[in-house]
């Protein structure tokens, strides 16, 4: 198994394993194949290690993967809940951010229902 940015590759092609990192998606880890040279339906295993410490070295120094990219967004979370704007008041209070409504969905935000008694007329 080969361990790359702190993350235990899978023996997958390659295209598939490099997206198990976070912040490389689909289309980085093409691009990034297509920059070694390599193929990227190539299985992880059968890699070369010239190739696999140049993988290394592109994700090191091109890309914010793994925990540079975790802290970037939190901090970005962060700065907008301590100026106080509309985007930074959702994510403070637990509600969607981008304008979704609230009314009947939004339960992954909201998280599990509480019921409110009904008031006697």
């Amino acid at each position: 198994m080969a361990r790359i940015a702190g993350v235990d590759l899978p023996n997958k092609a390659i295209k598939i394993s490099l997206t198990y990192i976070y912040g490389i998606g689909r289309t980085s880890a093409v691009k990034i194949c297509k920059q070694i040279g390599i193929d990227p339906d190539q299985q992880i295993n059968d890699v070369s290690a010239d190739d696999m410490s140049e993988l290394r070295r592109i994700l090191d120094d091109e890309y914010k993967v793994e925990g540079r990219l975790r802290t970037e967004t939190a901090l970005n979370i962060k700065r907008l809940m301590d100026i106080g704007c509309y985007r930074g008041l959702r994510h403070r209070r637990g509600l969607p951010v981008r304008g979704q409504r609230t009314k009947t969905n939004a339960r992954t935000r909201k998280g599990k229902k509480k019921t409110v008694a009904g008031k006697k007329k």
